[in-house]
């Protein structure tokens, strides 16, 4: 017997829900991609793009996934040979610095417990031993979505800065523009990308990169450049540059709505909803864990993001708890990948996502706990709803 019949719940995160006004954005005729209306779309998406990264450097949108946004972003500052220093807080800074090796970039590693976010510290003494600035770059991801941390982008620019170091840095904000404070021009970031598939309500299928003027002079002499991803190219003046061809009308109908709808929450908005829900999870999830099974994968409370929780289940594999929610219950929630699969289970809060979808998750996680004989403290659901009383009153 399962009690799934009705609207599922995807609870994973990314690619995460989509408005039905999103959707209903994309269902049209396609149109001319040279001039007209669509040529308004790319201008003003561009245009509020810069405001969701809080920038006044250059905004590029790619008919890529975030790792084209990625590549693009390499491609467009860095040469063969040049070092850089990934910041490891998780999976996804590391493979970024994979895919720059395949590029023929020199990469460090500058290695973190999969449980703590980046040490700024530890930043600011690397690049100080770096007497000859070999280093070209620092990337780092704000949000890790294996690992469920966030990193303190303004601590690591200071720790930069402290050091005295030149290195352009470079940002990857897939999964947490839009969901939680990020300030491009003010914390003194050259390179910042996403895609669309997270914070922004989007399907997968769109990235984007935001550059600032440091980041514009790499790339006078960038050596990596290739047409596709190439910044100057898609500056042109025709309309088909701005995507290196045929561009991508219907996503881009879509990006516009769901631009319209976060502008209209606001973004300050949009952050505090984050942090009441992620807030709400991590109620459930404090109680759970009083069972001796469950636990928090970042053990520092203030090093957890607000957009997606993982959750550490030790020796026991979560695989049952996870098929139960699904095929009993209707809610998808998050297989843990990279060093913690088999062994965590992720709850995606992100993007379009308000009350009743995180209760009806965490309600359906508790349920699972049970039915399948994980050992968890009780009342994690009392817990969320007296969280989530407290932080929305009722005057």
């Amino acid at each position: 017997m399962s009690v799934r019949q009705g609207r599922p719940f995807l609870s994973i995160p990314g690619p995460t829900n989509v408005p039905d006004e999103v959707l209903a954005a994309m269902h049209r005729p396609a149109i001319d991609i040279y001039a007209g209306e669509l040529v308004g779309y790319t201008n003003s998406c561009l245009s509020d793009l810069k405001t969701v990264f809080r920038t006044t450097g250059k905004t590029y949108i790619y008919a890529a996934n975030g790792h084209g946004a990625w590549e693009a972003a390499l491609t467009n500052v860095l040469s063969r040979g040049d070092k850089v220093l990934v910041l490891e807080s998780g999976l996804f800074a590391f493979i970024w610095g994979e895919m720059a090796k395949i590029l023929g970039i020199d990469v460090e590693v500058l290695h973190r417990d999969q449980s703590r976010a980046v040490d700024p510290a530890a930043v600011e003494q690397r690049l100080k031993d770096d007497t000859g600035a070999q280093i070209k770059a620092v990337m780092v991801v704000q949000i890790d979505t294996a690992s469920g941390c966030i990193n303190d982008i303004a601590a690591i620019r200071a720790a930069i800065d402290a050091a005295g170091h030149d290195a352009l840095f470079m940002v990857d904000a897939i999964a947490s523009l839009g969901c939680v404070p990020y300030e491009m021009d003010e914390w003194g970031v050259d390179v910042t990308v996403t895609g669309a598939q997270k914070g922004l309500m989007m399907p997968p299928g769109l990235s984007f990169v935001a550059a600032g003027p440091k980041a514009k002079q790499a790339h006078k002499s960038a050596d990596l450049i290739t047409h596709y991803w190439d910044w100057t190219f898609r500056e042109g003046e025709v309309h088909y540059q701005k995507y290196c061809g045929t561009p991508p009308e219907h996503m881009l109908f879509g990006l516009r709505k769901a631009l319209d709808m976060l502008l209209e929450e606001g973004l300050e908005h949009a952050w505090e909803r984050h942090r009441i829900l992620a807030g709400t999870v991590r109620s459930a999830i404090e109680v759970w864990s009083g069972g001796g099974a469950l636990g928090f994968n970042i053990t520092e409370p203030d090093e957890r993001a607000n957009s997606t929780t993982t959750i550490h289940t030790g020796d026991i594999d979560p695989s049952a708890l996870l098929n139960y929610c699904t095929e009993k219950c209707g809610v998808t929630v998050g297989i843990a990948i990279g060093p913690l699969e088999g062994s965590a289970f992720r709850i995606a809060h992100m993007g379009y996502c308000n009350a009743p979808m995180v209760l009806g998750t965490l309600g359906v996680v508790e349920t699972g706990l049970k039915a399948t004989g994980i050992a968890h403290g009780s009342g994690g659901i009392q817990a969320a709803v007296d969280y989530l009383a407290g932080e929305v009153r009722a005057d």
